[in-house]
């Protein structure tokens, strides 16, 4: 069976069994498993034991249970509401103040809870009824939760990245720090667009407050210090070489859960709450990503993804005719796949082919990154738009679309940039090899 005909037999399947109602990560096993099967019968099954294993036994991956331990001990334990608080403070006076807390309260919530749809849903529950009750308006104070939710997945740590580098066996520290400048730019990006968007219509928001006083801002840092001492203690542990990405995990653990301790708001209850979401949460990405080894095994098997470069790379594309291709792409698939899921599937397929036309593993990583946050924002299936939409209820699916769109439009732009100028990713991971 050639490439072509392998390529559109796993399409079709995997069309068909999510039309009918399966999970993506029974899907894509199935698929895995049917692809096997034809390409060399029953003799490659006993391999999937030895696939199962080796997944589970990667050390990268250990960090995911971590990481999102992490995040659920700070949601829970009143350490979000504080930081939320904190830099709603120190923004004061800032035109769309608390527009511009929800984006970077989601893009650090949103970092270390390793859930953009989670965050986007724990920030918006306390920042719409307060939005509107200070007189912001919808259109405004939507697309900051849904936008600002999406930062997260790109300002490490990030659970996707986690996931390629165990895919690609590209260093996770070097994913890590190349997604820093670029999250945080592209954070940047959008603080400035709310604050020149309030400046042309200033019916959007309230008129600013005064600046906070001396005494406000020092109450204000002592609530919002905390976490970002944290994620900089995670990072910058992993940065300097003391710790790897696994240790850095645990060592987030610790001080999230000292903090928690210290704040005396972390509850028997909470704590049992923030333990079994981190293990459902956990249990999810492990049974998806077991799945998609078995199909990326099945793809190489066949040899689909030496295939698909060889033929995209013979067609002589442009590189920029190709990067806009592989963003029509993943723009169609987020429409109806989640962020993970969509690593996951095309990863396999496309990496060969970012790797022939040149493009550097790193920051391929990145880019992909910035691709599956556009499918958060995308309908029918914006995970970002539903978790928002459930939480302001009066409003319809359309009406968060359409505040969302600008961060669609500027998270598309943010991507040419990042082709036309890739050091804006690499030079961090440059610099840390360089010291």
């Amino acid at each position: 069976m050639t490439w072509p005909v392998a390529l559109g037999l796993y399409a079709f399947l995997l069309t068909g069994l999510l039309l009918g109602g399966a999970g993506i990560g029974v899907a894509i096993g199935l698929v895995g498993v049917v692809g096997i099967t034809l390409a060399a019968g029953t003799q490659l099954w006993l391999s999937l034991g030895d696939i199962v294993w080796n997944t589970t036994n990667t050390f990268t991956l250990v960090s995911i249970p971590l990481f999102v331990l992490m995040g659920e001990i700070i949601l829970r334990s009143g350490i979000s509401t504080r930081f939320y608080n904190g830099v709603a403070l120190l923004l004061r006076g800032l035109p769309g103040a608390l527009a511009q807390t929800n984006i970077v309260g989601c893009a650090i919530f949103s970092a270390i809870a390793g859930s953009s749809v989670a965050t986007a849903m724990t920030v918006g529950t306390v920042a719409i009824p307060e939005m509107r009750k200070r007189g912001y308006a919808d259109r405004l104070t939507l697309g900051t939760l849904t936008g600002g939710g999406c930062l997260g997945i790109l300002i490490p740590p990030s659970i996707p990245m986690i996931v390629y580098a165990s895919m690609t066996q590209v260093s996770v520290i070097d994913l890590f720090m190349a997604g820093v400048v670029p999250g945080l730019a592209l954070a940047a990006l959008f603080m400035g667009y709310v604050a020149l968007r309030v400046w042309r219509d200033p019916r959007l928001a309230p008129p600013p407050e005064s600046r906070p006083s001396g005494r406000e801002m020092v109450r204000g840092a002592a609530d919002a210090v905390p976490v970002v001492l944290l994620i900089a203690a995670v990072i910058g542990s992993m940065y300097f070489g003391i710790v790897t990405p696994t240790e850095a995990a645990a060592l987030g653990c610790l001080i999230a859960l000292v903090l928690a301790l210290a704040y005396r708001e972390l509850t028997r209850a909470r704590l049992m709450e923030a333990l079994r979401n981190a293990a459902i949460t956990s249990g999810v990405v492990m049974f998806i990503t077991l799945n998609a080894q078995i199909l990326n095994f099945a793809v190489v098997t066949s040899g689909i993804g030496e295939g698909l470069a060889q033929g995209l790379a013979s067609l002589g594309l442009p590189k920029l005719v190709f990067f806009c291709l592989l963003l029509l792409i993943y723009l169609v698939v987020g429409m109806f796949i989640d962020g993970l899921s969509i690593m996951l599937l095309t990863v396999p397929l496309l990496y060969p082919s970012f790797l022939a036309v040149g493009f550097d593993p790193v920051w391929v990583g990145v880019i992909i990154v910035v691709f599956i946050e556009l499918g958060a924002l995308t309908p029918p299936m914006g995970l970002n738009l539903f978790a928002i939409q459930s939480i302001a209820s009066d409003r319809s699916l359309g009406d968060v679309a359409m505040a969302s769109l600008p961060y669609t439009i500027m998270i598309t732009g943010f991507a040419f940039l990042l082709y036309a100028l890739p050091q804006i990713a690499l030079w961090l991971p440059a610099l840390m090899k360089a010291s």
